[in-house]
């Protein structure tokens, strides 16, 4: 089994560091690919200066899907593997995912973070939508048989956030299994994670009923799904502004863009299945384009 391991990183320099030195202790003999971009803060010098690492691809666009897939695209191995650059593979994260693939297409293990060494995760979330069950892989520590990469044409680019849901959901439409390994464990280094990020409101509710309306068509369970996300989100920002988190006028301007970027997802992912109707629903896929990376460094 020829594993290629892709990195996909962005202005992160000293965790990068630390994630390849971990990739080259536990995973010796794998592929070792970083896609950066745009960095400004020398990540490529620092890369380029490695004799670890066996590509690196220089991206102009940020986002994380067209990351991954720029990735697929240099890897030759037959498993794919993406790694978060703030975190660090374990001894025996190479072998986990050997075992896993011997029974599953997809595997993925927990992420834990080195404050307090347990994240309370012990399998995969799961969803059943429209009688199709959905196993999430957490997108940051995941391996895949490459055949079936290829055959779902990797991450869809129109999705600035949720392409790894969008894949799962494509992934359970194909019925492969997708497998959890505890031995397939990262550790995310204490105070990595950037602190407390604010929820882009716009893009959530966009991509949920992009990938909802692209994977399921338009059905009640769409809108039962909708409708339950955003009477949960409104409730709990309702919340916010009775403890005077929020201000009454952001909450209303927040609802606006909320119910405006759900429409256009709706529209959006009818559109995509259209164009796209075969069962991996992937318009915008790996093959949609060749112009990804702006610089190629093989060292093979």
């Amino acid at each position: 089994m020829d594993i290629s391991v892709v990195v996909p990183t962005l202005n992160a320099r000293d965790q990068l560091t630390g994630c390849l030195d971990a990739l080259t202790d536990h995973a010796p003999g794998a592929e070792l690919i970083v896609v950066n971009g745009p960095s400004s803060d020398g990540t490529t010098g620092m890369v380029r200066d490695r004799d670890d690492v066996d590509v690196l691809v220089e991206l102009a666009d940020r986002r994380i899907a067209t990351a991954r897939n720029a990735g697929i695209d240099r890897a030759s191995g037959d498993v794919v593997a993406f790694v978060d650059h703030t975190a660090a593979v374990t001894e025996g994260w190479h072998g986990a995912i050997e075992r896993a693939l011997d029974s599953a297409a997809v595997a993925t293990g927990p992420t834990v973070s080195q404050a307090d060494g347990d994240d309370g995760v012990t399998g995969p979330e799961s969803r059943t939508i429209a009688g199709r069950h959905v196993s999430y892989f957490n997108p940051g520590n995941v391996a895949f048989d490459r055949a079936v990469l290829d055959e779902l044409d990797g991450y869809d680019e129109y999705l600035e956030i949720g392409a790894s849901r969008d894949l799962a959901h494509r992934i359970a439409g194909r019925s492969y299994e997708v497998g959890w390994s505890d031995g397939m464990e990262l550790r995310r280094t204490v105070g990595t994670d950037g602190g407390e990020r604010r929820t882009d409101w716009s893009w959530k509710y966009r991509s949920l009923a992009y990938r909802l309306v692209k994977n399921y068509s338009v059905r009640p369970t769409v809108f039962r799904r909708l409708v339950s996300h955003a009477g949960g989100d409104c409730l709990t920002e309702l919340q916010a502004v009775s403890r005077g988190d929020t201000r009454p006028s952001e909450w209303l301007g927040t609802g606006k863009n909320v119910l405006a970027n759900m429409a256009a997802g709706l529209k959006e992912g009818f559109g995509a299945r259209r164009r796209d109707r075969t069962s991996r629903r992937n318009p915008s896929g790996r093959s949609a384009r060749t112009d990804r990376a702006v610089a190629i460094y093989d060292w093979r």
